[in-house]
């Protein structure tokens, strides 16, 4: 018996801790001696890391079966793993657009029609309701969310508010639509219909939305932003370099209409890829000859410039440094170091949850909790945790959903406020941690890192806070009896 604390199925708290703490020891190390850029590139590395130390202690040490290690990263796989096409997608939507002429056509109706000082506001809200259409903050942030931040780097605002006003506008209209699979997943996990879940989300969300739209106007109105006329020279540079022409904005109303017919975003994606390069060689063929070095004279040509365009790293001279960055493209090659990223999570999440250090950290989150306020603060900081730890949003989902489900019915609290609780700390914050598959995506999209980027995500990091805010003072929150402990 005395030697029986040597075998127990799952590692204690302070060895679970252990890899997370040494893989957040390395990264706050890195970024303090180099920057937050240095710590996208180093991610990777110190999460396998941090995974082999997970296997060496629970198996050396705790004796933990290779069959439970291997089915944790099965599962983490089958959650991230269909991430790994939708990040080529983007990367390939992205390129065509911009040689399409499609983002340096928004970019330049943009410029004429928006109000500077609005900018911000205007961003957001858009982006909002592209992303209740779509579902899908992915392709409202990999679509008009780029044009947005060219327009945004043109008008002189800071890249880190740009994307903080995409970013919440994208993450608030998933967050309620009702085609969003984050949604879906998390009112189907908890047992809430899907209408009954997204009403009940407002009453945390539109405040957090309403001071994120407050903040960004008054950012706005404050600014030292440039004004049309001193944009004079880039949109010149723009004209001279592609036809900017009303036929370019075809591309996006074709993946509107794919949208509103609710056709999958894989397929939304790869068609809105085709439409850019049948634009690209229709409306920009003077791109297209300079993709190729040479004059465009048969199928082979096409297919060397649609490979070249998808695959690698395009760039495009306007006479504009600034400009220059701006329409370059790095096809799927610029998207290898996010995917590597996203995979090395997949296996870190895989092997925590299969080491049993997941269920032994989330029992020291449980075991204690009494109070409505404590359950949700716990389901919250949960929430954190499992996007820190496993780097996929669905797998935290499920995590939290299938973790709290028993404390919230023995609470007497209902499904929904687990639900809602779960997507406040989940959903919309896994955009914020620089490994995560969200916040790996989107920081390569928008050309900026995420914590950058994260500061100024306005709404993302209320949501979670409103949460706690309402469940203290108990609004439309129903407490029943409490069942007894033990059943």
């Amino acid at each position: 018996m005395g030697n029986s604390s040597k075998f127990r199925r799952n590692p204690p708290l302070w060895v679970s801790l252990l890899p997370i703490i040494s893989f957040l020891a390395v990264i706050v190390y890195v970024i303090v001696r180099s920057g937050a850029e240095s710590a996208q590139g180093i991610s990777q590395y110190a999460l396998l890391g941090a995974a082999a130390l997970a296997v060496v202690l629970s198996k050396c040490f705790y004796h933990r079966k290779w069959k439970y290690i291997v089915m944790g990263i099965r599962m983490s796989a089958k959650q991230i793993l269909p991430t790994f096409f939708i990040l080529v997608l983007i990367a390939t939507v992205s390129a065509t657009w911009m040689m399409s002429g499609t983002v340096p056509a928004l970019i330049d109706y943009g410029l004429m029609i928006l109000n500077p000082q609005m900018f911000l506001v205007i961003a957001c809200i858009v982006c909002s309701i592209v992303s209740v259409m779509s579902g899908s903050s992915w392709t409202t942030i990999a679509t008009i969310g780029v044009a947005f931040m060219g327009i945004g780097e043109v008008f002189g605002y800071s890249t880190g508010w740009v994307a903080g006003a995409i970013i919440s506008g994208a993450y608030f209209g998933d967050k309620v639509s009702p085609l969003s699979d984050t949604t879906v997943l998390a009112s189907a996990t908890a047992g809430v219909p899907i209408f009954k879940h997204i009403k009940y989300m407002m009453i945390t969300t539109v405040p957090s939305m309403t001071i994120a739209l407050t903040a960004f106007g008054i950012v706005g109105f404050t600014a030292d932003v440039n004004e049309v006329s001193e944009s004079v020279e880039m949109v010149e540079n723009l004209r001279n370099t592609f036809n900017i022409t009303p036929w370019t904005l075809l591309i996006p109303s074709i993946t509107c209409a794919l949208i509103a017919l609710r056709i999958g975003t894989n397929k939304v994606l790869m068609l809105s890829t085709l439409c850019g390069l049948i634009g690209m060689f229709i409306l920009q063929p003077q791109i297209a000859e300079s993709i190729l070095g040479t004059s465009l004279s048969g199928s082979m040509d096409y297919a060397a410039v649609s490979l070249d365009l998808l695959l690698t790293t395009t760039s495009v001279e306007t006479g504009n440094a600034m400009l220059n960055s701006l329409v370059e493209t790095g096809g799927v090659e610029g998207m290898v170091n996010t995917i590597c990223l996203v995979f090395a999570a997949m296996i870190f999440g895989g092997v925590m949850i299969g080491s049993g250090m997941i269920s032994t950290i989330t029992h020291a989150f449980t075991r204690k909790i009494k109070s409505l306020q404590s359950v949700v603060n716990s389901t919250v900081f949960s929430g954190l945790f499992f996007n820190l730890s496993t780097g996929d949003q669905y797998l935290s989902i499920l995590l939290s959903c299938n973790v709290f489900k028993r404390l919230y019915k023995r609470n007497g609290l209902e499904s929904r406020l687990m639900s809602r609780t779960v997507e406040d700390s989940v959903s919309v914050t896994s955009v914020l941690i620089p490994w995560n598959s969200c916040g790996v995506a989107q920081s390569t999209v928008l050309g900026i890192p995420t914590l950058a980027y994260l500061p100024y995500c306005i709404f993302n990091y209320l949501s979670p806070l409103m949460s706690m805010a309402i469940a203290a003072i108990g609004y439309k929150i129903v407490q029943r009896k409490r069942e007894p402990k033990h059943i």
